[in-house]
């Protein structure tokens, strides 16, 4: 009897999930998401925020040790609690869920082109300088601070598929989510997948929703073996020390965001 691959071994996932309805298709799909993990053996954490009453904005109270009367410099008191293990107790409990995660989805609804405030919170907070980027951790853009892990980003959108196309009017769905993609999970180190998107949700009939769930775990089998996004590495050599991709790097044709990705072999 042979030993699993590390693609069958069990992993373990964190599901965060961003929707203020328990009754809503992102709670669905967040349960979903969980069932069906969990039947294939993995391991699953969910930090559904609304339930938790997760409080969103940074301020002074996350920095317990902070004085009142010395100015908030939340770069450096983000770095400084965290290093001393002094950020307040709801932050470490999540940065506890991500160190422990081999892969973390992001359940939410598409809200004015990025995630809902109460999401921002989390990624907010939660990435703090220190454990997410910093200068005691890797360099961002590559195998980084929380490299090793994958992510996946799970969204409905009630606008047509047709509009985020190639020549849409809101643009590529991957361009409208690049900050999330590249600037969140590839600058911790994070490999993000193609995200999952469920388009036109406005009162999504119940057959239809069948077909979203058997999508959505053909998706789910692959959070370990599918290709992750090809960004560039900014310790691959691709980039000068401006941070500026070289010259004639890219593939013939490609320009804006699509030439942070290498290019298909």
């Amino acid at each position: 009897m042979t030993d699993a691959t590390p693609q069958q071994r069990q992993k373990k996932i964190l599901v965060v999930s961003a929707h203020p309805e328990p009754r809503s298709l992102n709670a669905a799909l967040a349960d979903f998401a969980v069932g069906h993990l969990r039947a294939a053996g993995h391991e699953v954490k969910v930090s559904d925020l609304h339930a938790m009453k997760w409080k969103a904005p940074v301020d002074a109270d996350d920095f317990p040790d902070h004085a009142a009367d010395q100015r908030l410099d939340v770069l450096a008191a983000h770095e400084r609690a965290t290093l001393e293990g002094r950020l307040s107790p709801d932050i470490a409990a999540e940065q506890e869920k991500v160190r422990w995660s081999d892969a973390v989805i992001l359940q939410f609804p598409m809200w004015w082109f990025s995630v809902p405030a109460i999401l921002k919170g989390w990624i907010d907070r939660v990435f703090t300088n220190g454990f997410a980027h910093g200068p005691a951790v890797p360099p961002p853009y590559s195998e980084g601070a929380l490299g090793g892990r994958r992510a996946l980003l799970s969204t409905t959108i009630g606008a047509r598929e047709s509009a985020f196309s190639d020549r849409g009017i809101h643009g590529s769905l991957a361009e409208v989510l690049h900050p999330l993609q590249h600037g969140v999970f590839w600058f911790t180190g994070m490999a993000p997948l193609d995200p999952f998107a469920v388009y036109s949700t406005i009162d999504l009939p119940q057959e239809r929703f069948a077909a979203v769930e058997r999508e959505y775990g053909r998706r789910l089998d692959g959070l370990f073996t599918d290709e992750p996004v090809p960004f560039r590495s900014l310790v691959s050599g691709d980039y000068d020390r401006e941070m500026r991709l070289r010259p004639g790097v890219e593939a013939p044709g490609t320009s804006g965001l699509e030439m942070h990705l290498h290019p298909h072999e």
